[in-house]
């Protein structure tokens, strides 16, 4: 990255919190200074889906330095302003109800607020759905940030690389959360299709 400002990682209540628990880590591991808000139903996700120990997350990334969490309720947070610089935010999972609500300007919580405040500052806002079947709500909110320059990364398998565990799809995905906030320039090597494979 140019600077070292930090990249909002945020998690909403969908099925998919391992995914936002790899992003973070992987953004410490690149050394990638992160802004981290998780609202309850994230929390609750996380405890469903069998990560480690939230609290014990929690610490261990603050031991590095390179992590900040902010509670969802706290609009005195700095990310809650547009002159606060950042590298952009990624939304992992993504909520139909947090989607929606950005795609209408809802600003409610720090989550929603800190997105709304990356659309006005022209910043990098990664949206990453869980939800399927997607209906013509879900579709028309995605189709009105896409046109305004939101990207949205639904965590798709990589079939044509025929993955051989659900670690190796949730990686994939995760790198490409990665080279989308240009952490990273390309995709490693075993994740670019090769013809004469």
């Amino acid at each position: 990255m140019k600077n070292n400002n930090p990249i909002i990682v945020a998690m909403t209540g969908a099925s998919g919190a391992v995914l936002g628990y790899h992003t973070v880590q992987s953004l410490i591991d690149q050394k990638i200074n992160v802004i981290f808000v998780c609202s309850s139903a994230a929390r609750m996700v996380w405890k469903d889906e069998n990560l480690p120990p939230f609290g014990e997350t929690i610490e261990k990334w603050e031991n590095t330095s390179l992590f900040k969490m902010y509670p969802n309720n706290d609009f005195y947070s700095p990310i809650a302003s547009g002159t606060f610089k950042t590298n952009g935010m990624i939304i992992v999972p993504t909520s139909m109800n947090t989607l929606a609500a950005i795609s209408n300007g809802i600003s409610d919580n720090l989550i929603k607020r800190a997105a709304d405040v990356v659309i006005k500052e022209n910043r990098n806002l990664i949206l990453v759905p869980r939800e399927t079947p997607l209906n013509a709500i879900h579709l028309n909110n995605m189709a009105k940030l896409a046109n305004i320059g939101v990207k949205f990364i639904p965590p798709n398998p990589p079939y044509y690389l025929a993955p051989k565990s659900i670690e190796e799809i949730n990686d994939f995905i995760v790198n490409r959360i990665l080279l989308s906030v240009e952490v990273i320039n390309k995709l490693p090597d075993n994740y670019i299709y090769n013809e004469n494979d």
